[in-house]
């Protein structure tokens, strides 16, 4: 007989996601429709921060609330914890250090990694170049790696919706394009860019586009959640020996 503990409302869940209040598309690879990912998801919901409030004013208050959800997170039995938009980097250290499971709030995380594993410059698609400060590098440890920033800050279907909020609607296919076309003024600036990480949660839904485009490997906040959630939760292997 295998007796467990409980005190758990909701068991079983891989990623916690402190979600920023957003109501435009959320298409198959966002982070938050967790219809599309291969690991479990909980939300907390973080009412009135927004993506255009994270990039224009991060302060004390703001931190604060983020850190409290993250502990609600954790008290309710996540096994890490995550973030529904990139520019959260600029906490990520004060909020890995008030809880006892691992957290990445970025995927900026990966600036580094991507530069140790090919040696080579990475190229960051963020959703504004112009908000994207050292202090974000800083809080992912990526200062000191190469990179060339690409912002999407002058897109107009990407800019108007997520950016300045000014409505929900949104053309998926214009998205893509603009971030197509963004990328590709990247390689042609920097044609000695290796690996692509995606700073924006929004753009995961577009990374195999961009793949097959640029032909190089693209990291998101999904690939680094599906790292996370097997390292937090290993299961034993099938196969055989003979």
């Amino acid at each position: 007989m295998t007796i467990h503990p409980g005190g758990q409302n909701i068991c079983g869940v891989s990623i916690g996601v402190l979600a920023l209040e957003s109501y435009f598309p959320k298409p198959p690879g966002h982070i938050k429709n967790p219809s599309s990912l291969n690991f479990t998801t909980l939300y907390e919901m973080l009412d009135g921060i927004t993506v255009p409030g994270l990039l224009a004013n991060p302060d004390g208050e703001m931190k604060t609330r983020l850190i409290d959800a993250a502990k609600r997170l954790e008290a309710k039995g996540v096994r890490a914890i995550t973030g529904s938009c990139g520019f959260l980097a600029i906490f990520q250290k004060e909020i890995a250090a008030a809880v006892n499971v691992p957290v990445f709030v970025s995927s900026l995380i990966q600036v580094p990694l991507a530069h140790q594993m090919t040696g080579r410059t990475v190229g960051v698609i963020t959703a504004s170049a112009s908000s994207l400060t050292d202090r974000h590098m800083q809080g992912v440890g990526a200062e000191n790696t190469p990179v060339v920033v690409q912002g999407l800050d002058h897109t107009d279907e990407f800019a108007t919706v997520i950016l300045r909020n000014e409505r929900t609607e949104m053309d998926l296919t214009k998205i893509e394009a603009e971030l197509l076309a963004a990328s590709e003024d990247m390689i042609a600036r920097h044609p000695e860019i290796g690996p692509i990480v995606l700073e924006c949660t929004d753009l995961p839904p577009y990374a195999h586009a961009l793949q097959a485009r640029l032909k190089r490997p693209v990291f998101d906040i999904v690939t680094l959640s599906e790292m996370i959630s097997r390292a937090v939760g290993q299961t034993p292997y099938g196969g055989f020996i003979t």
